[in-house]
C-alpha cells in the first residue's frame, strides 16, 4: 500500500485559510486542519489516501472543479498528515474515521457527495456505515478513486513475508521504504489490529448511495481485483466501475484528472 500521491506545494489553489477544529478528548485530542471553498448546492468532501494531504494532485485539481463550478468543497487533513497535528505513528484508521466524522458533521452534515481515494475510500465507507447507524443523513453519491477497503489486512497483512509479519508482532512497528517518500513509514502493529476490527468486504457494503469507482489495471498497489472485491460486495443497483487499462495507482495524469472531475460532476 502506497503514499497516495505527492504534495502540491505552492498550489494557486490553496490560497484558502485554514480552519481548525479539535478532535477528540485527553492525550487523544489533536488540531485538525480543514480548507473550505465555499460555493452553491450539495457540499463535496475530498477524503485523501494514506500519508498524503489536501494539497495533494487531485485534491487540489477537484478544488479548481469546485471554483470553476461554484460548488462548496471541503477538504482536510487526517490526524499525522498535512497541516494537522497529532502523530502519523500514533493514529490508525479509527482515527482518520473519527476525523471525516468530525468533518462531516461540521462542515457537510446534510448528504454531501464524497471522493475517497486509495485509504480515503474505506475511510469513507466506514464513515457513512457509521453515520448511518446513528440515524443520520448518508451521501447523496459516492467517487471511489483506486478504493483500498481493508488494505491492512488483504494488501498489508496478507502479503507481508513471516520476518514482516515477526517483526511487526514483537517490535511492534516496522519501517516500510517506499518510492512515493524519501523516508520509510511506519506499519504499526496498532494499525494492523485496528484495521482487522473495521473491515468491511467480510460482507455486505450498502451506504445507500450510487457508487462510482474509477481503478487503475496498472495499479501495483492496490491491485484491480480489488476493486472487483469491493464492487461485489456493493449493491447492484448505482454501483458503476470504470477500469483505466493503462491507469496507475495515483490516477494523476491530465486524463485521469479529466475522468475524475467528469465523474465527480455527473455524481454530483
Amino acid at each position: 500500500m502506497a503514499h497516495d500521491e505527492a504534495t502540491q506545494t505552492g498550489s494557486l489553489r490553496d490560497d484558502l485559510p485554514i480552519v481548525t477544529i479539535t478532535v477528540g478528548a485527553g492525550a487523544g485530542r489533536r488540531e485538525i486542519a480543514v480548507r473550505i471553498r465555499a460555493g452553491e448546492g450539495r457540499p463535496v468532501v475530498w477524503l485523501g489516501g494514506f500519508r498524503s494531504d489536501m494539497r495533494a494532485t487531485k485534491a487540489t485539481a477537484l478544488d479548481g472543479w469546485a471554483t470553476r463550478r461554484g460548488r462548496p468543497l471541503v477538504r482536510f487533513d487526517y490526524t499525522g498528515h498535512g497541516e494537522s497535528g497529532g502523530v502519523f505513528a500514533d493514529a490508525v484508521v479509527s482515527t482518520w474515521v473519527e476525523d471525516a466524522l468530525a468533518v462531516l458533521e461540521r462542515f457537510a452534515d446534510d448528504q454531501p457527495v464524497l471522493v475517497g481515494s486509495s485509504m480515503g475510500g474505506w475511510v469513507t465507507c466506514l464513515a457513512v456505515r457509521e453515520r448511518l447507524n446513528q440515524g443520520r443523513s448518508g451521501p447523496a453519491g459516492i467517487v471511489l478513486i483506486a478504493p483500498a477497503l481493508d488494505f491492512t489486512h488483504d494488501l498489508m497483512w496478507e502479503a507481508f513475508p513471516e520476518e514482516v509479519r515477526t517483526e511487526i508482532e514483537q517490535r511492534g512497528v516496522w519501517y516500510r521504504e517506499t518510492a512515493y517518500a524519501p523516508e520509510p513509514y511506519p506499519i504499526t502493529r496498532a494499525l494492523i489490529e485496528d484495521g482487522q476490527r473495521n473491515r468491511m468486504l467480510d460482507g455486505p457494503v450498502d451506504p445507500g448511495c450510487p457508487v462510482h469507482i474509477l481503478q487503475g489495471m496498472n495499479d501495483p498497489d492496490v491491485p484491480w481485483a480489488h476493486a472487483l472485491k469491493t464492487v461485489d460486495r456493493l449493491p447492484a443497483q448505482g454501483t458503476v466501475l470504470t477500469l483505466i487499462k493503462d491507469g496507475d495507482h495515483r490516477l494523476s495524469r491530465p486524463q485521469d484528472i479529466d475522468l475524475m472531475l467528469r465523474t465527480v460532476d455527473a455524481v454530483a
